[in-house]
């Protein structure tokens, strides 16, 4: 899969443009595993980081249906330092706020 990803709020550009990194980033990602309902399991191309070598980051996303609903478990691999690592897992926190927001609405 293929797509790119767009900083459009002023904060966002802010940032990116501080950072040195494009506005515009493309996504992709090879997925290794589909196990429909069950578990989602990808490599996605860090690419976009100047001076960086590229490397794949594995993701898993795993569902277990219970009594109260379904429970969605996210694992991804640590980027190449603390700092991307963290600016990983609050994209990613943003991303399952969003969903929540969707599933609620």
């Amino acid at each position: 899969m293929r797509y790119a990803m767009t900083a459009v709020g002023p904060p966002q550009v802010e940032f990116m443009k501080s950072a040195g990194l494009p506005l515009t980033t493309e996504a992709r990602i090879v997925y290794s595993e589909v196990l429909r309902h069950r578990r989602l399991a990808y490599l996605q191309l860090a690419d976009f980081i100047p001076g960086v070598e590229p490397y794949d980051v594995a993701t898993t996303v795993e569902l277990q249906p219970g009594s109260s609903g379904v429970r969605m478990i996210l694992t991804f691999d640590a980027m190449h330092d603390e700092e991307w690592t963290q600016r990983a897992v609050m994209g990613r926190e943003s991303e399952l706020a969003r969903l929540a927001q969707a599933l609620d609405a």
